[in-house]
């Protein structure tokens, strides 16, 4: 198990291939063994991959430069695949469920329950901060988990206020450890390494582009029995998060607030959508005593 591991985290750092040719290659050969052996045009041809990529995939499969670049990470972030013991089993159940996540801080928290994912809008109102100390603030007291991605705005407020109350918090990360996204986390980032977890499917060199926020999001959804929407725009990028949420059968709940400002107007289209309005934390407390007698099995 121990080869198959390494050979999933050397193919999944290979250029040319994605985490869905990566299954293809697991359904060929379980091992991963006999992918080592496959010519460029071999590559091509068994698993409907252009010529140019699979070259690019031969290439750096054969690349001393990247497999020095993997064990020099491997001294300084940890690493969890799909076959380790220590995956999560919620994020096994989710769809296009992550092969590889590199780890720092605590791993242990993804065992512990509940989870409970925070998000919301990059550009939160100036009542953004008490809503948090009055709806995430107790369950955070409670010893819930809270995960969320590391954003400005609400992301980041779920995650200061987790680690000022010496709570727990998993961010997951829309880029590689190296390239801290945005720029002005660069402490908090320090702040989850130190007293919480960060998860990223992203090698550490690999900065932050567009599309992977998106991709992150079934992420921090998947670890969690719910996700709390604390404000959002009509437009917020907040609902994919949402939609991946309810994709995977997880609960979502959204706090209400006026409707003169344009910060909970997508809460109230989540809510009239089906979303569970959050009067106060108790109406997600109760779901979670409904939920743990059945959740991870």
């Amino acid at each position: 198990m121990e080869k198959v591991r390494k050979r999933l985290i050397h193919i999944h750092r290979c250029r040319g291939v994605s985490r869905r040719t990566i299954r293809k290659f697991v359904r060929y050969d379980p091992t991963l063994k006999s992918v080592y052996k496959l010519s460029a045009s071999e590559i091509s041809q068994f698993f409907s991959l252009s010529l140019k990529k699979a070259s690019l995939f031969y290439t750096d499969l054969r690349s001393s430069t990247l497999i020095s670049q993997i064990k020099h990470d491997l001294k300084s972030v940890s690493v969890i695949t799909v076959v380790d013991d220590n995956y999560p089993f919620v994020l096994k159940t989710i769809k296009d469920a992550p092969l590889v996540l590199y780890a720092i801080g605590n791993m242990q928290l993804m065992e512990q329950h509940p989870l409970l994912s925070v998000i919301g809008t990059r550009r939160p109102s100036n009542d953004a901060k008490a809503k948090m100390q009055q709806y995430v603030l107790p369950l955070i007291q409670d010893n819930w988990t809270i995960v969320s991605g590391m954003a400005a705005g609400i992301d980041s407020y779920a995650h200061q206020f987790a680690i000022q109350y010496d709570g727990k918090t998993i961010a997951v990360m829309g880029s590689g450890f190296n390239h801290i996204y945005p720029k002005q986390n660069t402490r908090l980032f320090s702040q989850i390494a130190d007293k919480g977890l960060l998860l990223s499917e992203y090698p550490p060199d690999t900065p932050p582009e567009r599309f992977h926020f998106p991709e992150r999001n079934r992420i921090i959804s998947g670890l969690s029995f719910g996700t709390f929407v604390i404000e959002a725009t009509k437009k917020s990028g907040t609902l994919i998060t949402v939609d991946q949420a309810l994709d995977q059968g997880r609960d979502v709940y959204a706090l209400p607030g006026s409707p003169l400002t344009p910060h909970t107007e997508g809460c109230h289209i989540m809510i009239q959508d089906g979303a569970k309005l959050v009067r106060n934390v108790n109406d997600i407390r109760e779901d979670w005593v409904r939920i743990e007698p059945n959740w991870g099995i």
